[in-house]
């Protein structure tokens, strides 16, 4: 039974970061490994609660406690287990994921105090996974698992990013015959170039396509589905189709000036300088040496072009967001999961250096006799959604100029690309998204689709819950006996047009 005083008696104490000036001369992870101690005394706090909110939190009903009380008695290869018995890629997940399960955790609820009056903080959950996995593959304890005889069933996973890369493994290990296709020029989908090093070094997908291709799975890259090989002829091939393609049509702006040179979107300028890292590309098309930046967004996106600015010796960097600033997500872990939605990260990134600027709009892209961009003007501004649409409203007076060399656009993504593959299909899309019915089937019989391309852009925890999902209807679909878990249920509607 864990220690009851377990939470008065260790303070949370989250993962330490590598020093500033130092970070900024490489591309590494930001954060350090703790010790086996550290973890074990962080891991003690968790109370294996009466009602663990953070299990509701985690759209993979990750076994927190279980593996919080493996740890703190020192268990690491159970710990493991219990780990991977929910989470096909803890150690993508523990370092990308913004962690609701933390701000869920009942020790961040209220003004929870102990004895002298300090306050008591969430279980650094994420930090204590993280250390789990890496400890089992550095152990050895983390194998290709595949003991079922083959089904003589095969199917085709189109994209290798979470969701894709989850329903195939879930299926190789179910018996079926699984082939991965991917656009690029190595699996990964998103984690591969659009995540930068500092955040997830790769090595850590790497090791992962191997367990995966030791348990059968096959992967064919700079494949494009409906270019290099057309959907016809995969589903011809194929038992079944799983379209796992991701949402990565990024939104635009609509302001005067947005075609002068030097306005890029966020992905186009992280995916260059992620080749760039990973050795594939000699330069980055997308530079930001010596220029002043200005990033339009306040998301996760706009934060990693920030630390990719930083690294790649930014004259200055400003940071744009619409909204006013929200409360900040504190580092006590006291924020009760109901307002984690609207809270304010600091990201690593913006210990690095920079401005961030609040309830600012862009007015207009000022550009050179070149048509270059050099200036934005921008202003204060309301934002008010209380009619159900967002009205944003020029403060008086407030309207000036910043300099701006090169501007990234990181406000969102709007939806799944316009694809050969999906023409080839003509799928039923509804604002972006493909839709499906209540067993993750689309309006084609026999292609299923899962992720964000389904969901829209999203937490990476509901891309591999939806991938382990779309793989236990595929393998129902397939005729398996033995269920494969199925964590979460479509977020799009069920289907009104009959299957063709």
């Amino acid at each position: 039974m864990p220690d009851p005083q377990g939470f008065l008696n260790a303070r949370r104490r989250p993962a330490a970061k590598r020093p500033v000036p130092l970070r900024l001369m490489d591309w590494r992870e930001v954060y350090e490994r703790p010790d086996a101690d550290a973890s074990s005394r962080q891991a003690s706090r968790c109370m294996d609660c009466g009602v663990p909110f953070c299990h509701n939190a985690c759209p993979l009903g990750n076994r927190i406690p279980e593996w919080n009380d493996l740890v703190r008695a020192g268990q690491w290869e159970r710990a493991s287990a219990e780990l991977h018995a929910t989470n096909n890629f803890p150690e993508f997940t523990g370092r990308l994921c913004p962690a609701p399960c933390e701000a869920s955790c009942v020790l961040a609820i209220g003004d929870n105090v102990d004895e002298y009056g300090a306050e008591v903080g969430a279980v650094t959950i994420k930090q204590i996974e993280v250390d789990i996995i890496d400890r089992a593959f550095e152990d050895g304890t983390v194998t290709p698992s595949r003991s079922v005889p083959p089904s003589g069933r095969s199917v085709a996973v189109v994209g290798s990013g979470p969701a894709g890369l989850a329903a195939a493994q879930q299926l190789a290990r179910a018996g079926h015959a699984v082939t991965v296709y991917e656009r690029d020029d190595a699996i990964g989908g998103l984690l591969r170039y659009g995540i930068p090093d500092f955040k997830m070094e790769k090595h850590h997908i790497d090791r992962r396509v191997d367990q995966m291709a030791a348990e059968g799975v096959t992967f064919v890259v700079e494949c494009e589905v409906g270019v290099d090989v057309s959907m016809k002829d995969l589903r011809r091939r194929h038992d079944a189709v799983l379209l796992a393609v991701g949402a990565l049509e990024g939104r635009d702006a609509d302001v005067p000036g947005r075609r002068l040179s030097g306005i890029h979107m966020a992905m186009d300028h992280l995916v260059g300088a992620n080749r760039v890292v990973a050795g594939r590309a000699p330069f980055a098309p997308i530079d930001a040496n010596g220029k002043h930046v200005v990033i339009i967004g306040g998301g996760d996106t706009a934060a990693d072009c920030l630390g990719v600015a930083h690294r790649q010796g930014a004259a200055s960097v400003t940071q744009i967001d619409l909204y006013p600033e929200p409360p900040r997500l504190r580092d006590d872990g006291r924020d009760p999961w109901p307002v984690w939605p609207t809270v304010l990260r600091d990201y690593p990134a913006h210990e690095e250096g920079g401005r961030r600027v609040f309830a600012t709009a862009t007015a207009e892209f000022v550009g050179d006799s070149d048509g270059h961009v050099r200036r934005m003007r921008v202003s204060e501004v309301t934002v008010d959604k209380s009619t159900g649409s967002r009205v944003v409203t020029p403060v008086d007076g407030t309207a000036h100029e910043i300099p701006a060399d090169l501007v990234l656009l990181a406000i969102g993504f709007a939806g799944t690309e316009d694809q050969p593959l999906l023409r080839q299909l003509d799928l039923v899309r509804d604002g972006g998204r493909i839709t499906c019915d209540g067993g993750w089937q689309t309006d084609a019989a026999g292609v299923f689709v899962a992720g964000d391309a389904q969901r829209g852009a999203s937490l990476i925890v509901w891309a591999i819950a939806e991938g382990r999902s779309a793989a236990a209807a595929i393998h129902e679909y397939l005729g398996g006996h033995a269920p494969l878990p199925s964590p979460v249920r479509p977020s799009a509607r069920p289907l009104s047009v009959p299957r063709t």
